[in-house]
């Protein structure tokens, strides 16, 4: 049996990076940014209460940890983040993933639906947090709104072209055989459409997910929104960054799951 290769990573001109290589040079990529941070927060460029070192942001990150700060430690407002923001993701998904898909297979529906939703998909998310605010106040609806609001256009885009690009020759097929419209969207459009649907979905959390800070604007008790709002009235640069820190790390590790779903589901239906 031949031997597993590496996955390949695309490289300055065409080349190809292995697995090794690529993280050897991510992991110096941040080594880098680490170092030029460093110096210039040692230079003294700039006073420190306005650009800590990393190490002082790390001292800031443990004590958030173990001390309150804003009337939670730092677990509890990384937690109420991460659930405003897979609630709104999961309401964006369950209405626009659908609603894609729909628009893709009934054309009036699309004709009807697609100059609004044109329109609507412009207004940036942060647009949406006076009405938020006027609409729910302090309640959790606000959050939930701009998180929805940022997440909800990947959901319909990607259904909508997955369902577009299902093959005419199949779903012709599937009515030759007797199959009703509910069973071609079923077992036709729905699988043939769920590599876009997938990809569609990472888009989508990182938008929702960056959308987040923007909801926590919004009078909520808790939050890394929160936490960096009242980092900033206390003057605390750290505490700032300490909330960049868990927005970027949880961010990532978002991405990183849903590209790994991604590439099961692109080998299976063997695109890899």
């Amino acid at each position: 049996m031949a031997k597993r290769r590496d996955r390949n990573f695309l490289g300055p001109s065409g080349t190809t990076l292995g697995l090794g290589e690529f993280w050897g040079l991510t992991i110096a990529g941040f080594v880098l940014f680490f170092a030029v941070w460093s110096g210039v927060a040692a230079s003294g460029w700039l006073p420190a209460n306005l650009l800590p070192s990393p190490l002082a942001v790390w001292d800031t990150l443990v004590r958030l940890w173990h001390n309150p700060f804003a009337g939670h430690v730092y677990a509890a407002h990384l937690t109420a983040s991460i659930e405003r923001f897979l609630m709104g993701w999961a309401i964006a998904v369950g209405i626009g993933v659908p609603l894609g898909l729909l628009m893709g297979w009934y054309r009036l529906l699309d004709e009807i639906v697609t100059p609004l939703f044109d329109a609507m998909r412009f207004v940036a998310p942060l647009a949406w947090v006076p009405l938020a605010a006027l609409w729910f106040g302090t309640g959790i609806g606000g959050p939930l709104l701009i998180i929805f609001v940022g997440s909800f256009a990947p959901c319909v885009i990607s259904a909508y072209r997955g369902a577009r690009l299902v093959e005419t020759r199949l779903v012709e097929a599937a009515q030759t055989l007797g199959a009703s419209s509910r069973q071609v969207i079923t077992h036709v459009l729905i699988p043939g459409a769920l590599p876009s649907i997938i990809a569609g979905l990472r888009v989508s959390a990182g938008l929702g997910w960056q959308s987040l800070v923007g909801s926590e604007l919004i009078v909520v008790g808790a939050g890394l929104g929160y936490l960096m709002v009242q980092g900033q009235g206390n003057l605390n640069t750290s505490v700032v960054i300490a909330g960049m820190v868990g927005i970027g790390v949880v961010g990532f590790v978002i991405d990183v799951l849903l590209r790994a779903v991604e590439a099961t589901f692109k080998k299976r239906w063997g695109q890899e």
